[in-house]
């Protein structure tokens, strides 16, 4: 059954998407009308990705199955950042905690991941349109042949600087802060740093990447942050969306702009 629903799936997505590589010169009008429409822009959004399984499962397919659908919604993702002149983009693929998922599922998103990073590695569109991708988090607690090829990633496009791409991977907010003072702390004890000299500043230069959002976006409905960017997303503004990850759509991505559009951000002044 979960294989009839698949493909049916399959071609559904087909049938929808074919229309609009038919039309270019339309979708760069409406692309051109609503960056009009959503006003001020977000520099830096981090996504967390969130409803994968709860995906699969409503397609009566294997839990799993869903990273991934996950996975291919990366492509239309990284074009929508490009309509609206996104910067940088941080996604919260895989948890700390998710080391404790079922055997056979962790199995098959690291299975997952391989493929992806393969994919990806060799798509002429990174570095064509010159994408540098990151890896942050405790990235030595994966299997050694996927850290392997995430050093080759990112050494690949080292140099590339039109367009940021992090993915967070074995990742966890406070993982990242205790990973930041066990650095400092082993400067000072060496005497290449006063604790007098421990400042914000000196902190972010200790994460993983210092990088803040203006926008963090949470897909599957859920209302919480689950660890991610917790010291540099302490200003970002948040969006929530009922729509699980798989479903993410570009009218989800637009409303969240829109939305940001309209705040002001005052920093606690």
């Amino acid at each position: 059954v979960s294989l009839v629903v698949e493909q049916d799936v399959a071609n559904v997505q087909t049938r929808v998407r074919f229309p609009y590589r038919a039309c270019d010169c339309h979708a760069h009008r409406q692309n051109s009308k609503m960056r009009k429409e959503t006003g001020k822009v977000p520099k830096h959004i981090g996504i967390i990705l969130d409803g994968n399984r709860r995906f699969a499962k409503r397609l009566m397919m294997k839990p799993w199955k869903g990273h991934e659908w996950g996975e291919k919604k990366l492509e239309p993702l990284l074009e929508w950042c490009k309509d609206y002149k996104i910067n940088e983009l941080t996604l919260y693929t895989f948890s700390i905690e998710n080391f404790d998922r079922p055997k056979k599922e962790f199995e098959y998103l690291m299975d997952v991941f391989r493929k992806g990073f393969d994919k990806w590695m060799n798509n002429p569109k990174i570095m064509n349109e010159g994408v540098k991708v990151n890896f942050i988090g405790r990235t030595w607690m994966l299997p050694k042949d996927i850290q392997e090829k995430m050093k080759r990633f990112s050494e690949k496009t080292k140099k590339n600087s039109s367009f940021i791409l992090n993915f967070a991977m074995a990742y966890g907010g406070r993982a990242e802060i205790i990973d930041a003072v066990k650095k400092i702390s082993k400067e000072i004890k060496k005497g290449k740093l006063s604790v007098d000299e421990v400042n914000e500043e000196v902190f972010s230069n200790n994460l993983y990447n210092k990088s803040e959002p203006d926008l963090i976006i949470r897909t599957g409905g859920e209302q919480r942050l689950s660890g991610f960017l917790l010291w540099q997303g302490a200003y970002a503004e948040i969006f929530w969306v009922e729509n699980l990850w798989p479903e993410f759509s570009k009218k989800d991505f637009v409303n969240a702009l829109k939305s940001y559009s309209k705040r002001e951000r005052r920093f606690g002044k």
